[in-house]
């Protein structure tokens, strides 16, 4: 199931998914090895990324949205997780992705921009910046 059940954060407080893991501890019996499902690893993930563990929550959605490709939350929270681990360039290619499939996400539009204002690619945010005030209704000031 993982191999970290006994983690603790710095500050003492029981690891996220260890919580997440407890629940289904004994699902098939006690003594029995339980399969992590894919719902499993995804509330796993989220666990992680609510509790800031951005590589930790990276590298088990990535095994999600290999698991679903068609879903576009998971693929959404590895991007951000990728951004917020500053895997920039990762976060960039499943935020295309998640664009191609679905044109009118504003959201991915704006983390796309602002994944590419934090690679220094200014003139390439712009347009995604803008589509992203666009789909919400705000007004980007120009600048």
């Amino acid at each position: 199931m993982i191999d970290n059940f006994n983690d603790y954060q710095p500050n003492g407080d029981v690891a996220a998914d260890r919580w997440v893991s407890a629940l289904h501890l004994f699902d098939n019996g006690a003594g029995v090895p339980h399969e992590e499902t894919t719902v499993e690893r995804w509330e796993r993930a989220r666990a992680l990324f609510e509790a800031r563990d951005y590589n930790g929550a990276a590298k088990l959605l990535a095994v999600v949205v290999e698991e679903a490709p068609e879903q576009t939350g998971p693929r959404l929270l590895l991007a951000r997780a990728y951004y917020h681990s500053a895997q920039l360039r990762r976060a960039e290619e499943q935020l295309r992705i998640v664009i191609d499939r679905d044109p009118v996400e504003h959201y991915a539009h704006l983390m796309l921009g602002r994944t590419l204002e934090r690679q220094a690619r200014h003139e390439e945010a712009a347009p995604w910046l803008r589509m992203a005030a666009a789909f919400s209704g705000e007004l980007l000031a120009d600048g």
